[in-house]
This record gives C-alpha cells, structure tokens and sequence, in this order.
C-alpha cells in the first residue's frame, strides 16, 4: 500500500480522529485528566452492548466448534493481540481447557507480548503463513481483533482462515459501515460475523491502548465466558471445572465446593481428595449423595453438567 493511500485510509477511521472533550487535556490538573479519561470510558460499555446479538452468534459458533473438537484462536497485532493472547491463557485455569482449545496469535510472535516488533503487523502473507502454521480447518473458528479494522496481519490471517473452511470473526471499534467500503470488502467477504463496538475517538488521538483495548477485553470476556457456561464449565455462577495448578486454586475449590454444598472445610477436602481432584465429581457426590464412580458416570450422561447429573438426567448441548 502506497503512503499516501494508508494515510487516507487512517483519516476515515473513528478511532483515528480527534476526541473534542480531550482537546485541552494537556491544560489540565491531574484531576480534571482522570476524569475525563473515565468519562470516555463509560461509553465503552455501552458501544458493547450495541453488539450483543452479533455476540451471541459469534458464542454459537464458538460451542458449536469446541463441540465438534475446534479451537478458537484469536489474531491481533500490538494491544489488540495481547488482548487476544491474555484472553486465551487465562481459559484453562479457570475453566480446566486444554491449552490448545483457545490460543492466541500476535503479530511478531510470542516476543511482541512483551515488546513491541514495529512493522509485524504490515504484511498479510505473515498472518496467512501463521494460520497455516496452526493447521486451521472447518472445525475451528479464527477471530480477528483490530481496532482499525484494516490491520494487513489481521486481514491475512482471516482471509486464509477462510479459504481453509474455517468459521471466522472479527472485533473492530471502528463503524459496521466501514466493512462497505470498497478497500475493505475482501475482508468482509470472508467474514461469518463482525463485531463493531463503535467507541469513537480515543482521549490521546490514535491510541487505541485505551477505550478500544477495553472494549476488545469485554467482548473476549463475554464470547469465552458465554462460551464455557454454554459448555457446562459452570454451575450457578461458580467455576466447577478449575484446574487446581497452585495453592490458591486448590483452596479455591475447597470454597467452591463448601459454597454450594454446605459442608465444612475438612469434609470438602476429603471429598475433593475422593473425586480426585475434579470440582465437578465432589460437588455431585456429595449433591446427589453417591459414589465416585456413579458421580463421573452421572456427569458423563449429562455432558459435564452439574444441574443435570446431581438430578440424574441426560443433557445434550444444542
């Protein structure tokens, strides 16, 4: 892309424009800046909320692939990809996933975490060599993540994620309307569901660090959260499927299993050492007051939802 072409392409973005309520920002008392920066901020849960049905079909897609042996892999460059890696790897600790069920892929490698590689995110042959680095097939969903919407890394990836029969996503702050225009509807030829949380112009013009970042965390939130509780990774509204890695963790399951059964801390340690470590066998051994060996054949018929092995029924995840 020719400089003058990328510059005019940059002007037409929301996210790239001058925010008026921060025009004296430079002027202003410590006070007066932070309260500024958290006015901008409650806009994002609302630009959010506007995308919740575009949400929902993306989490759909999502079970639908976990269900069939799918991953969800997340492509970003800068913050937009750290978000995305940050997102993956908090998921098998908290829902007790595979490490290779939700990955992430940044522009310049696992390095760009922790500094950035300038000029990664130029080149889309970088993104399409990634995906096919992953082995991406139909059972796996690739989600894109770029504020500007027209990150080259991003767009490559997607696009060859595409072409290899996966389902694909895209997470933008910049306007659904932007997707007709003509730079950009390569991208939206290959894309099953975008994802556009409008949040206007950052309080430092371009620095989408800010309000952009924060609304690209909610959205993974909400799409690998819904995800998980759609899998049975939750009952109520307590994680049941842990994994119990370190000290916290452990005596995190002991709450769990206290919290939602009743009994005191010694006997949830027992049951727990019983059930072998796994939250979920504890909780329907002692709920359903059974055996180890007819509580994980209980959670087998029931697809690994509590509600329904504690009652004894089958559940099939539609």
């Amino acid at each position: 892309m020719e400089k003058k072409e990328l510059f005019l392409q940059l002007e037409k973005l929301s996210t790239e424009q001058r925010n008026p309520y921060s025009m004296d920002i430079d002027a202003r008392s410590t006070e007066d800046i932070l309260a500024i920066i958290n006015g901008e901020d409650k806009k994002v849960a609302t630009a959010v909320e506007s995308q919740i049905p575009y949400i929902a079909l993306a989490v759909e897609m999502v079970v639908k692939s976990f269900l069939n042996g799918g991953r969800l892999i997340y492509v970003g460059a800068g913050t937009s990809g750290r978000v995305g890696v940050v997102d993956a790897s908090e998921c098998p600790p908290t829902f007790g996933v595979p490490f290779d069920m939700v990955q992430g892929m940044i522009a310049g490698g696992e390095g760009a975490m922790f500094r950035a590689v300038e000029g990664a995110e130029d080149k889309p042959e970088n993104g399409s060599r990634d995906i096919d680095l992953k082995n991406v097939g139909p059972n796996d969903v690739v989600c894109g993540i770029a504020a500007s919407l027209r990150t080259p890394y991003v767009i490559g990836a997607v696009k060859r994620a595409k072409e290899l029969g996966s389902k694909t996503l895209y997470v933008t702050t910049n306007p659904r309307t932007n997707l007709d225009l003509p730079e950009y509807r390569h991208l939206a030829e290959a894309l099953d569901v975008a994802i556009c949380a409008e949040v206007g112009p950052e309080v430092v013009m371009g620095s989408t660090r800010m309000k952009s970042g924060t609304a690209q965390k909610l959205i993974l939130n909400m799409i690998t959260t819904a995800a998980m509780i759609r899998m049975g990774k939750i009952y109520e509204n307590m994680m049941i499927d842990l994994q119990m890695t370190n000290n916290k963790l452990v005596e995190r399951a002991k709450r769990v299993v206290m919290t939602i059964t009743g009994v005191d801390y010694s006997t949830a340690e027992k049951y727990l050492g019983d059930a072998r470590g796994h939250v979920k066998t504890a909780l329907v051994m002692i709920k359903a007051d059974v055996d180890y060996n007819e509580a994980v054949n209980r959670l087998h018929r029931a697809n690994g939802f509590v509600r329904a092995a504690i009652e004894g029924k089958e559940y099939t995840i539609v």
